[in-house]
Parts: structure tokens; C-alpha cells; sequence
């Protein structure tokens, strides 16, 4: 609440357009200007610039600088959980590669995976490590990054990968009751977790069957362009220069234990990164040394300067082997820096949008267009998906629309699950589709491929939405509600 005096000017529907029109226009021309790099400076800046065009506009309706400065604070507050992860992700990714844990996955992926099979069996073995600890973030930022090194040493194409990753991923984590946003979107639309993912079986389960009838399809057309020589290649790098051992894959079943156990995320990718530097001392002592370089440290010293070296600024070898190089040669939590700053840089910008008013000021127009349960549900797709985009925050793409469109769901006799699952479908499915968004950035950052370049095969994350729409305007699993006698009402012998 705002202690100005004069009254707040209600937003028109222009004030609201401004900043959405100036930010997809600047976001365009940034791309167009900057390509891939878009994502690491560009976008940051066309962020910024429509933050303050929104708080221009919000002045001018009679907010305070005070006021909207409060409301950026507190949409970056939300999102802090999130920013240490990414940075407990960069210190994992630098220890593991050092320690060997990443190149003995990539090794025996390499062993065991046949090319023809490798897309499929990414998204089941990522939706089931997903679906057994509740959490896509962590599930990428482990498994996922061992077998993006699959990928390339089978030289297949990264941007399928990720998408193979983030569609098993995101399946596991929609029907996991150990999910935050499993449990987030019933509690909002006011049904129990248990009913919510019952119903959300009726288009999950189709969206995962196309999923991997895509990437089976895929797979087999891929096989003819797998080059087998680069298998090879990579496999006689990583027995030159690592030591490679069953064993080194336990820092993985130490983070898995862990979230199973349900400890949060941030110690326990934490935890994972230390477990990564023990194994690198114990088993790659020579690695660590090489990578420290300082002849001043004793032995015991250097051991450490590796490992907080790691942790911070990412591992660094030479194989001899440029493409192998690429891949090792990364991690540590300065690599997350340009990651954070899009993400605070969106942060800004939900943040003066809410505080002004300017955002609810655009799910109360659409909601005037909305005319029958087919258009509430699509009309709800698209809200989650323009919060994501304005917010830049799965979870405000679940609450906000939950809130608005909780009553209007109530009104037409339709069962608060019809709109948990809608959120689900669409909340949290779209978020690792914008750039800017946490999850986008989160994905993009990890994986180390561009959100844009993945996206095409996000399957399972695309389908959802769409099948939900579908649904929608046939009538076809849509639970309705049968409204309560009124009072004094008889019932009828």
C-alpha cells in the first residue's frame, strides 16, 4: 500500500502495452543485433531500459519511487533460493569435471549408449531421476550435465539433447509430489495434491508419448549422421588424461540421496560440489597439481587451491584435443554471473510491473474476452505464459494466475483441479522457454546451450500447453462440479 495522499490513477489498457510492446522490441533488435550472445549483455540492458519505461509509467499514475523500488525488492527476493543454486550448480560443474565424475559419465555413456537410442532414453532416464526427487533444476544440473558430454563425444546435436533433458526433466518434476510446484498449484487453485496429479495424468502421459515417439524417430534418422570415429576419439582422450573408474560416479548418488531425503537444494548441490573436490584429490591428484600450478604451495596446499579454484572459477585442462577442451574446460560460480544478472535484470522489470499495477491491469483485460470454459482454460495458457515472459518467474506464473482466475473457474461449476492442472501445464511447463526467465536462464546457463537453440525441442514442455488448450474447447476430461442445494432447499423423493 502506497502512503501518497492522492489517489492512484487505475492503469488504461495503453500504460499496460507500453512496456510489453518496448520490451519485445527491444529483446528483437537485440537478438537481431547480437545473435546467440544476446543472452549475456543485450538483453540485459533492454530489460533495464523497460523497467524504467514501466516506472515512468507507474510516476505518472501516482506511485512512489519508493513504493515501486519496494516491489523490485521483493520480486528479487523471491528469486534469491534460486540465484545461490545457480551458483552451487557452478561450483558442482567445476569440481565434478575435475574430480572425473562428469567424464566417467560421459565414458561409459559413450560405452553403453547406442546413438540410435540415446534421445529416448535421455528423457526416460532424466523424468525418472526427476520424478524420484521432485526437482528439474537439480536432475540438470547433475545428470543433465553428463550427458550433454554424451552428446558431444557422440558428436549428436546439443540442442536436442537439452531438449531431450529439460522434456524428462520437467515430466518428472510436474508429477512428483516432491515437487515445490506440485504441491504449489493445487494449494492455490484450492484442490488437494493427490486429485491434482490424477488429473494432470490426462495430458501428461499423452504429452510424454509424443515426446518420445519424437525422439525415437529422431534417433534412429540420426544414426546415419553419428560420427563414430569422434566416439572413439573421445573415449581414447579421457583414458589419457583421466582416470576413469565406477566409483567416481558416487558424488552423482550423493546428491540424489540427498534430495530424496528432501534437503534443500542449495546445500545439497553444495555438498555435491565438496564431494567432487575430495574425489578429485584422492583419484586425480595429478589433474589438480596440473590445474593449480603454483610450485610456492606444498602438496597439501595446492590440493586445496585446486578444489576453491574449481569451485569458483571453473576447471581448465588441455587434452590437445580442441573439441574435447570446450567441454571440460568450464564451470565454477563465475560462469553463473551473466546468468544472475539477466535474471535480476528480469526480476526488475516483473517487480515495477507488479508494484504498478500494469500487469494485473493485462490478465484483467484478457479475462473480458473470456466466453466459455475452452476460452478460460486457453485464456489461462496464456496468461502463465505472458507471466513468465513479463515476471520471469515460474512461480508468479502459477500464484498470479491462480488468484485472478481461482473464482471465474468456481463460477462455471469447474473443479479447482481443471485449473491447478492448467497452471501446471502451462506455469510451469513454458518457464525454461523464455531466456530471461529463471528457468530459462537456469537451463540455458547449465546446459550451456542457448534457450533459443533448444527450444524447438522442449517436446514434452510445448505439447502440454497446447493439448490442455485442446482439451479445453472439446470438453474432454474437464471435471465439472455439481453446485450445492441452497438453503432451505428439499430434496426431491
Amino acid at each position: 500500500m502506497t502512503n501518497n495522499p492522492h489517489p492512484l490513477k487505475v492503469p488504461s489498457m495503453l500504460d499496460a502495452l507500453i512496456p510489453v510492446i518496448s520490451l519485445v522490441a527491444l529483446l528483437s533488435l537485440a537478438v537481431y543485433l547480437f545473435g546467440d550472445d544476446a543472452s549475456w549483455g543485450p538483453n540485459q540492458i533492454a530489460l533495464t531500459l523497460t523497467s524504467l519505461i514501466a516506472a515512468v509509467i507507474g510516476l505518472k499514475n501516482g506511485h512512489k519511487w519508493d513504493d515501486l523500488k519496494n516491489g523490485v525488492a521483493r520480486s528479487i527476493n523471491q528469486a534469491l533460493p534460486a540465484i545461490f543454486i545457480l551458483l552451487a550448480v557452478g561450483a558442482l560443474i567445476g569440481t565434478w569435471v575435475m574430480s572425473g565424475t562428469v567424464t566417467a559419465m560421459i565414458y561409459y555413456g559413450l560405452k553403453l549408449l547406442s546413438p540410435s537410442i540415446f534421445f529416448p532414453t535421455t528423457v526416460i532416464v532424466t523424468a525418472i531421476i526427476s520424478a524420484s526427487i521432485g526437482s528439474s533444476w537439480t536432475t540438470v544440473g547433475t545428470i543433465g550435465v553428463g550427458l550433454m558430454g554424451i552428446a558431444h563425444g557422440m558428436d549428436m546435436s546439443v540442442g536436442m539433447t537439452a531438449g531431450a533433458i529439460i522434456s524428462g526433466s520437467y515430466f518428472g518434476d510436474k508429477l512428483s509430489p516432491l515437487s515445490d510446484t506440485t504441491n504449489l498449484s493445487p494449494a492455490v487453485s484450492g484442490t488437494d495434491l493427490y486429485t491434482h496429479i490424477r488429473h494432470m495424468l490426462w495430458t501428461t502421459i499423452p504429452s510424454i508419448a509424443i515426446t518420445l515417439v519424437f525422439f525415437t524417430v529422431i534417433g534412429f534418422m540420426s544414426t546415419s549422421t553419428v560420427n563414430l570415429d569422434s566416439i572413439n576419439e573421445s573415449l581414447d582422450v579421457i583414458n589419457a588424461n583421466f582416470h576413469t573408474a565406477w566409483y567416481l560416479l558416487l558424488p552423482v548418488v550423493v546428491v540424489l540421496i540427498l534430495a530424496v531425503k528432501k534437503m534443500p537444494p542449495f546445500p545439497t548441490i553444495l555438498i555435491g560440489a565438496l564431494t567432487g573436490g575430495l574425489f578429485a584429490v584422492i583419484f586425480q591428484p595429478d589433474q589438480v597439481l596440473q590445474f593449480v600450478d603454483r610450485s610456492d604451495l606444498s602438496h597439501s596446499m595446492a590440493m586445496v587451491a585446486g578444489v576453491w579454484k574449481a569451485m569458483y572459477g571453473g576447471f581448465s585442462t588441455s587434452t590437445g584435443t580442441e573439441v574435447f577442451d570446450n567441454l571440460v574446460n568450464r564451470g565454477g560460480m563465475q560462469s553463473m554471473l551473466d546468468v544472475i544478472w539477466l535474471i535480476l535484470s528480469a526480476l526488475m522489470f516483473g517487480g515495477v510491473m507488479e508494484e504498478s499495477g500494469l500487469l494485473k491491469r493485462l490478465v484483467e483485460s484478457i479475462l473480458k474476452m473470456v466466453h466459455s470454459t475452452g476460452s478460460l482454460i486457453a485464456t489461462t495458457v496464456v496468461t502463465c505464459f505472458g507471466t513468465n515472459v513479463i515476471a520471469s518467474d515460474q512461480y508468479m506464473s502459477i500464484v498470479l494466475p491462480g488468484r485472478m482466475y481461482k473464482l471465474e473457474y468456481e463460477k462455471r461449476n469447474l473443479a479447482p483441479e481443471n485449473l491447478s492442472r492448467t497452471l501446471e501445464d502451462s506455469g510451469t511447463l513454458t518457464s525454461p522457454l523464455v531466456p530471461w526467465n529463471t528457468c530459462g536462464a537456469y537451463m540455458s546457463g547449465t546446459l550451456g546451450v542457448a534457450t533459443l537453440t533448444y527450444l524447438p525441442y522442449a517436446v514434452f514442455n510445448i505439447i502440454s500447453p497446447i493439448l490442455a488448450i485442446v482439451y479445453g474447447y472439446l470438453g474432454f476430461s474437464i471435471k465439472k462440479i455439481v453446485p450445492e442445494k441452497k438453503a432451505g432447499e428439499k430434496n426431491e423423493n
